[in-house]
């Protein structure tokens, strides 16, 4: 099979596409006290994430534009691979061990404060990938969704710039920055697949 550019941006946009229905999965079974299967949801995550950082490099490598959008995309990918990675591995083991020995709870603390730092990270690169890619799309003449995923991508680039400068304990609640990002990733990838109909 070859992976020419259309079709790498198609399978690129497909796995932000995917990305986000599972995070929205993991997000409306947690908010419904259903229990979510972790390691189902975070290894789903994982997996597409590391698959979504080949084809966005390779979509970088082979585009003649936007290498910044999808520099940010693959950077994105990686960085969302480590947080998540580190919620499979460490989050459980880091609390019982705090839940026995006081003194490992601010190390506890600090491994859940670390994975949300990459989380911002990664959702700030998604929001940048967001504004180049909408933006050419208004070019293109898609003012609606070009204008739209461009805000949001703005939106979701600010709110997480402020909560990893402030922290999560400063003056942005930390849902606005992981629903702006969400938003912001749903909307590129419909871009992301209105330039691969373009690349045909």
């Amino acid at each position: 099979m070859e992976f020419n550019p259309a079709r790498t941006i198609k399978i690129t946009a497909l796995l932000l596409l995917l990305a986000v229905i599972t995070q929205v999965g993991y997000t409306v079974m947690y908010v419904a006290e259903m229990n979510p299967p972790k390691q189902f949801f975070w290894g789903l995550e994982t997996l597409l994430f590391t698959i979504l950082s080949a084809f966005a490099t390779a979509a970088m490598v082979q585009a003649k534009r936007f290498q910044l959008g999808w520099a940010a995309i693959a950077a994105s990918a990686v960085l969302n691979v480590v947080q998540v990675s580190i919620g499979l591995t460490l989050f459980i083991p880091f609390r019982e061990a705090a839940a026995q020995t006081e003194t490992l709870q601010p190390l506890a603390r600090a491994i859940v404060a670390l994975s949300f730092v990459i989380y911002y990270a990664a959702k700030l690169l998604l929001g940048m990938a967001a504004v180049v890619f909408g933006m050419n799309s208004m070019k293109d003449g898609n003012k609606a969704l070009g204008g739209l995923t461009a805000l949001l991508g703005a939106l979701a680039l600010v709110a997480n710039a402020i909560l990893i400068t402030f922290g999560r304990d400063g003056f942005l609640p930390s849902p606005v920055a992981g629903a702006s990002g969400v938003v912001a990733t749903l909307l590129l990838a419909f871009c992301l697949m209105s330039l691969a109909r373009e690349e045909k």
